[in-house]
């Protein structure tokens, strides 16, 4: 039996460290699973299992400890912006900027909330530990990573506040959900009217491409070319398919229409009635998709390297024999298929023509979707490497006792969000599978997680049981609390959003997924989790850095004091 204790006794050796991480991922992604009033911890669980486990004495070497700890980090927050990346911009826009403008708010107010507690509590709890409580209060694991990181910088010695963070952190989950819950009695919510205001406001401002079919009545139409006619309309749209006596067809822009003729028009439905009334009128009886017509459609999956970075436009569709584009489907979005839009690797085209047509186009666009299943390695690990370089670039602000810099949490994450959506135009080919996506980024947070608990199970039960532990929970309460409850309310009372969105927001402003999982629970509907990606790829910025302005500002003001 001296090969088990020494297994287990010596913390420096490889077969020791794998174990122990192997153990305490294990055991804590299963009780993650363990359900309480509907609400279960995920991942999170890890941290606690680790804590418990380096408190009965497992150990590991901490210099490992460290490397594991920070490159779990970078490979968690790497790939969720890798996930974002492509609708990151696009988030801004429309209804996104009020969504994202009330979780700006309550980034600011839990920042400020946190500051006026610490001085409230200055001669109890020190900055450190009152950062490591807003960080296990908003139930961000990748913010505490980038404050570890900054307090390394200026030499902290004092407790770790992954102790903080792991006293918050339970309460934290809970009080954003008991928030949610708050205000749905405060404002008297009928949830089934709340589906029926989302469904409104969705066919309200549905920008998604639809068809429809027109009759060319407009004798000033006669013999003009499609593309001339875009052009004059001022309007974006696909004309699909066009019946000209009795036959259909694919038409490109050099295709000329004649009074009489039936056309299948793809666009948004924005801009339906102006298309309508310029080629004459609506033919609702058409149908020029149906079984026996020669031309059909698909959808191709981007595949060749070369294709990578072209536009709509490279493809040049008039060379293709009637084939055309109506819309692009990317990482859950359907774009429609502008001609200056850039073309990844892993989108969907959907295409509409001529059978043998599509086959050119199947070949020339590659659609060998086993090729999807390998990751480009050499894009990832040059992305990661270029986030380690950008995060490491010092800001010199005058006043803060060490430069500011984005971290191994800021850096990769905003290379990572560039490289998804704008990775394209170098060549580089980020695109991996949904399923590859989330294994990496829960391998990561796991890790992360695992190595914080194993180095501070100790200092958290003494914590709890003699120490500021206690504390450091209600501090927590009010973080939390206070910023969610405010920003609920304002969005409810002065904008009027649906209260799905709002438990969206809640979740996405705490990048919490447990109050998302709540949220599904609510509805059928998606509405939860669309305003959830709206302000998570934000939030997830802010609370990252929000923290080190905070501590380096907070720090030199404290040191001059």
């Amino acid at each position: 039996m001296d090969w088990l204790v020494s297994l287990f006794s010596n913390p420096s050796s490889v077969a020791h460290i794998l174990i122990a991480y192997s153990i305490v991922i294990a055991l804590g992604m299963g009780l993650g699973r363990i359900k309480i009033f509907g609400v279960s911890l995920g991942v999170t669980f890890v941290l606690f299992t680790g804590l418990l486990l380096n408190y009965l004495g497992l150990k590991v070497e901490p210099t490992v400890l460290g490397f594991i700890r920070d490159f779990g980090l970078i490979l968690f927050v790497f790939f969720i912006g890798l996930q974002v990346g492509p609708s990151f911009f696009s988030s801004f826009k429309s209804g996104g900027i009020v969504l994202n403008g009330l979780m700006v708010l309550g980034v600011v107010l839990s920042v400020a909330v946190t500051i006026v507690l610490y001085f409230c509590f200055s001669d109890t709890i020190s900055l450190a530990q009152m950062l490591g409580v807003h960080y296990g209060a908003v139930t961000n694991t990748p913010g505490l990573g980038a404050t570890q990181e900054a307090l390394a910088q200026l030499n902290y010695q004092g407790e770790d506040i992954a102790v903080a963070y792991a006293c918050a952190y339970p309460l934290g989950v809970v009080s954003i959900i008991g928030t949610a819950i708050a205000l749905r009695f405060i404002f008297k919510i009928d949830m089934k009217e709340e589906d029926r205001h989302w469904e409104a406001e969705e066919k309200a401002s549905n920008h998604v491409s639809i068809f429809f079919h027109v009759k060319v009545v407009n004798r000033a139409l006669e013999g003009r070319k499609i593309g001339d006619i875009r052009a004059f309309i001022g309007r974006a749209f696909i004309c699909s398919r066009i019946m000209h006596n009795g036959e259909i067809s694919s038409p490109n822009a050099s295709d000329c229409v004649h009074v009489g003729d039936i056309i299948r028009i793809v666009s948004g439905e924005e801009n339906k009635d102006a298309i309508v009334a310029f080629f004459g009128e609506e033919d609702k009886e058409a149908d020029l998709a149906t079984e026996h017509s020669p031309i059909t459609s698909r959808r191709i999956s981007v595949t060749r390297p070369e294709i990578n970075g072209l536009t709509v436009a490279d493809l040049h569709l008039s060379h293709s024999d009637g084939v055309n584009i109506t819309r692009i489907y990317r990482a859950g979005m359907q774009l429609f298929p502008y001609q200056n839009l850039h073309i990844q690797i892993g989108d969907e085209l959907y295409c509409v023509g001529p059978v043998n047509s599509l086959r050119r186009m199947e070949d020339r666009l590659g659609n060998q979707v086993k090729r999807l299943e390998h990751p480009n390695l050499i894009s990832i690990f040059i992305g990661i490497g270029v986030g380690i370089l950008f995060g490491s670039l010092p800001i010199v602000i005058p006043g803060m006792p060490v430069p500011l810099k984005l971290g191994l949490a800021g850096g990769p994450l905003i290379i990572a969000i560039l490289l998804g959506r704008f990775g394209s135009l170098l060549k580089l080919v980020t695109y991996t599978t949904s399923s590859a996506n989330l294994m990496l980024r829960e391998l990561g947070i796991a890790l992360f997680l695992a190595s914080v608990g194993l180095a501070a199970g100790e200092n958290f039960v003494d914590a709890l049981l003699v120490g500021n532990g206690p504390l450091y929970v209600a501090l927590g309460l009010l973080v939390t609390i206070i910023p969610l409850l405010t920003i609920g309310c304002i969005a409810r009372y002065f904008f009027h959003i649906n209260y799905h969105s709002i438990v969206g927001l809640l979740a996405g402003a705490t990048t919490d997924p447990p109050t998302l999982a709540y949220a599904a629970t609510l509805s059928e509907k998606n509405s939860s989790a669309v305003a959830y990606s709206t302000v998570y790829p934000l939030a997830m910025f802010l609370r990252i850095l929000t923290g080190q302005l905070v501590l380096l500002v907070m720090w030199s003001y404290v040191s001059v004091g």
